[in-house]
């Protein structure tokens, strides 16, 4: 059962640590000092642990007191984000929002989009990362997360909405094609230079293959000349004419349309990963949140994969 006797000292405790003395938190808070010091002996008493070390001259966390500062940090942010997601309910979005981006689809599809937003909400501040791993946004404090891929279960605390899927297909500069001649077959990709995209840790991506019956799909991964780790080095290497890729069409859209890249193989097209929006639910309230997970579902779907 929760106590509101747990709050109590809170507040005092995360002044004192920003203030950096009991006199200096007593002039933030309009106390005495007197009452600060009781009101942090209280709070130690309570938890059974030393918060501070005090000296005539410095006043510092200990260990205990450094942990509890964070999670009372964090309890203070929460609460006051609740207060702000009632108060605002039919407000313009503001604030720090933190959004996490694949690598290249983020970088060609979703942060038009973000931008976009954020200059039509002048008090909202974004904070904007790039990274192709699965980040748990609750743990690392990020509000709204774009993954292309991902698993189809969710853990209880993440929102997530499904966007759609990619299409890949075979591709190669003319360049490349008229050295080596176009591929009919799947089993000719044996015999021609494959750019494949490859992680840091070694383990090279399989390439899709679309099966006999309707969405079934055959996972092979090739012997590959060139692997990178990169979507868009990928889409550079291929370009170059240095051989034959599997890639979505989000990706290659562009060269596809300028003749710099053709599709081999069409017959032989498949489905690709799912594109998810990811969110704690912790934060979907706020209207900040919400408003810029609509704008990404509408800037995103239908997914022209």
């Amino acid at each position: 059962m929760f106590s509101s006797e747990r709050l109590k000292g809170i507040d005092v405790f995360v002044c004192v640590t920003e203030a950096g003395s009991f006199k200096a938190a007593a002039e933030r808070m309009n106390l005495t000092p007197s009452a600060i010091s009781k009101g942090i002996a209280r709070l130690e008493s309570r938890l059974e642990v030393r918060l501070f070390n005090r000296t005539t001259r410095r006043l510092s966390l200990t260990d205990a007191g450094a942990a509890f500062y964070r999670t009372c940090t964090g309890v203070l942010a929460e609460l006051e984000e609740a207060e702000l997601a009632m108060q605002a309910e039919n407000t313009e979005p503001r604030g720090r929002i933190r959004i996490d981006l694949p690598a290249a689809f983020g970088r060609l599809l979703a942060l038009p989009v973000v931008l976009q937003f954020v200059q039509e909400h002048a008090l909202l501040l974004p904070h904007i990362s790039f990274s192709d791993r699965f980040i748990d946004p609750v743990e690392e404090g990020v509000d709204i997360v774009v993954r292309v891929g991902g698993s189809d279960v969710w853990p209880a605390a993440l929102g997530h909405r499904y966007l759609g899927r990619e299409r890949h297909v075979f591709c190669a500069a003319p360049a490349y094609l008229k050295i080596h001649g176009s591929p009919v077959t799947d089993r000719d990709l044996e015999h021609h230079q494959c750019v494949a995209y490859g992680r840091a840790d070694g383990t090279v991506s399989p390439w899709r293959f679309s099966g006999n019956r309707p969405g079934e799909t055959e996972r092979r991964v090739m012997s590959a000349k060139y692997i990178v780790g990169d979507g868009q080095g990928q889409v550079m290497t291929v370009v170059a004419g240095c051989g034959i890729a599997q890639l979505p069409t989000w990706l290659i859209k562009q060269h596809l349309a300028d003749g710099s890249l053709v599709q081999v193989l069409p017959h032989l097209a498949s489905e690709g990963l799912a594109i998810n929006l990811v969110w704690p639910k912790s934060r979907q309230a706020l209207p900040k949140v919400s408003a810029l997970l609509d704008a990404l579902a509408a800037g995103l779907m239908p997914l022209d994969g």
